[in-house]
């Protein structure tokens, strides 16, 4: 082997190495440890867009990441998996702690967590706009979602959560 071919082949297998690392590549698969869904294995489907009740994976915008982070409910760069409540042009409010969706109550917030801190509260209604999404798991009292956060930007959406292994809620 010539001089110049081992070097080519040398820098093509450095490049090989750190090309991985450059490329952004999606998530294909989630475990969710959260009771906001139902606990297990996840599939992501980065391709569908998100419709009303579809359970998706998430991120949360930065600050409320941190808080999340800072209170030891989530770590940091763990995403979520949520339900889709709401899409555009739907009108969600929060009135004190009721929130509703076009009218219809569907959910209510908490003032306090279960320490006794202060939960984030928005309040007034918004007419979504096309890049925006409202998550919100309604079954769940205490799911931190749309009802404390308001609503997010589809661009946080990972995919579509298509369980593969889950263990469901017990009533």
């Amino acid at each position: 082997m010539t001089r110049s071919l081992a070097l080519g082949a040398t820098l093509a297998g450095a490049l090989l190495m750190w090309a991985p690392v450059d490329i952004p590549l999606p998530t294909l698969l989630v475990w969710n440890a959260s009771a906001s869904a139902p606990i297990g294995l996840y599939r992501v489907d980065p391709v569908s867009p998100a419709r009303v009740g579809d359970r998706v994976v998430t991120d949360h915008p930065p600050q409320v990441a941190d808080l999340l982070a800072m209170r030891g409910y989530l770590p940091l760069g763990v995403p979520l998996i949520k339900t889709v409540a709401a899409v555009a042009p739907a009108r969600v409010c929060r009135s004190g702690e009721t929130v509703s969706i076009d009218g219809t109550p569907v959910a209510e917030a908490k003032r306090a967590d279960r320490l006794g801190r202060p939960l984030p509260a928005w309040s007034g209604c918004r007419i979504l706009a096309a890049d925006e999404v409202f998550l919100l798991t309604a079954d769940v009292a205490d799911s931190l979602d749309g009802r404390y956060f308001g609503p997010s930007a589809k661009r946080a959406i990972r995919g579509v959560a298509h369980p593969i292994h889950v263990r469901e809620r017990r009533p």
